[in-house]
């Protein structure tokens, strides 16, 4: 896709589209428009099926299933397709508590995640514990960049725990988490619980075969990635016993029932292929954008805070506290100017209380309250950066004034 096209997209009359919220879904790539564009139209058969049409549908899922399996670090049995991240984290949590209250008859067991997770992990672990007989939910505290408290990790983890999960890098302020020595604690302080993480923003800019070796569970969505929004994947490795969440037809090995979308895994397969092949490059030169901006704004604009450690904080992410300003109000009138962007988490725009994260990053509230997630990925320019820099100081300050 021509890096530009974001700014001609605008309607006639409008301001030229500045688009700067990649971590709440990306553009579509072409090639992923163009690899699935056949199974709207031409190859309509059920996968599940025994003719042609059937068993072209199902060579195409098994095609994306060996794909996504190779560029995830698993086998093609351990990738579960689902309806995206929210619905991969939510099997991974309810489906392992649920095996292990089953197993355990009733007895104590404990789920034990950060205290910074996406909603669709922690809105899990909370269900769970209210369901499943004898089920607890422990979070675990990070520092003030964001990074999990791995001693606090480590008082948590006993012989009760039957699932930790971590995200490998936050949705909000981009940190990444310290995935190997949660791994490596769990083994030793808890060696019966599952590791899943939600790699869902973090596979956009990392390499998650590698950042998530030896963990059990792995989430992933295709609309961070330039894939299209309804499709992701669960990675649940050999032997991690899971209790389905859907139930009827017996696909994905018993694990999610349903038919399959299959132009959605193909559109998932086909941006991990292209994330993956651009990955290095993007993440030097996005990263040189996004530090434009971030220092940009820091200059420009009187008392802003810089959410995290630009260090640990993922190439695209930048989020930023504007000091004495709403935040739905900063958002509506870049809105108006062209320039679009977050309010922290997409699914949490529009919440009156505070960001979990920055509260458990200890920010204060009065600081939070300005909190916007800026957010660059495969299509942001130079431009884009620069158009950003000319409007958000002044829209501060009108605010403010």
């Amino acid at each position: 896709m021509d890096r530009t096209d974001t700014d001609r997209r605008a309607p006639a009359g409008d301001p030229p589209l500045t688009y700067l919220d990649h971590a709440a879904s990306t553009p579509v790539r072409d090639e992923v428009v163009e690899a699935m564009a056949p199974f709207a139209a031409q190859v309509f058969g059920h996968p599940s099926g025994h003719h042609r049409q059937a068993r072209a549908a199902r060579q195409a899922v098994e095609d994306a299933r060996d794909q996504v399996a190779g560029l995830l670090g698993a086998v093609p049995g351990e990738v579960v397709f689902t309806s995206g991240g929210t619905e991969a984290d939510n099997l991974a949590v309810l489906g392992v508590l649920g095996a292990a209250a089953r197993r355990r008859s009733g007895g104590e067991t404990v789920v034990v995640s950060s205290a910074i997770e996406h909603a669709a992990v922690l809105e899990a672990c909370r269900a769970a514990a209210a369901r499943l007989p004898g089920v607890e939910h422990a979070r675990v505290g990070v520092d003030t960049r964001g990074v999990l408290d791995l001693e606090r990790l480590g008082e948590a983890l006993d012989a009760r725990v039957s699932l930790v999960t971590v995200m490998l890098a936050n949705n909000e302020v981009g940190t990444v988490q310290p995935l190997s020595d949660v791994v490596t604690l769990t083994r030793r302080l808890a060696p019966g619980a599952v590791v899943h993480t939600d790699a869902v923003q973090g596979a956009a800019w990392l390499d998650v075969a590698l950042a998530a070796r030896g963990v059990d569970l792995v989430s992933v969505s295709a609309h961070k990635l330039g894939g299209p929004k309804g499709a992701g994947a669960l990675v649940v490795r050999e032997g991690t016993e899971l209790e389905p969440l859907v139930l009827g037809g017996g696909q994905e090995r018993e694990r999610r029932a349903g038919t399959h979308d299959v132009a959605g895994a193909v559109g998932l397969a086909t941006a991990m292929a292209a994330v993956a092949k651009e990955r290095d490059a993007e993440a030097v030169r996005v990263g040189a954008l996004r530090d434009r901006l971030a220092d940009g704004l820091l200059d420009a604009v009187p008392s802003v805070t810089e959410a995290a450690d630009r260090k640990s904080v993922l190439p695209g992410l930048c989020h930023l506290c504007f000091e004495g300003v709403d935040r739905e109000e900063l958002v509506v009138l870049l809105d108006e100017a062209g320039v679009c962007v977050s309010a922290g988490a997409a699914c949490a725009s529009g919440a009156l209380e505070p960001s979990h994260v920055l509260a458990a990053m200890g920010v204060p509230a009065r600081i939070a309250r300005g909190s916007i997630r800026f957010s660059l990925g495969h299509t942001t320019s130079p431009a884009d950066v620069e158009r950003a820099l000319a409007v958000v100081p002044e829209a501060v300050a009108r605010l403010r004034g």
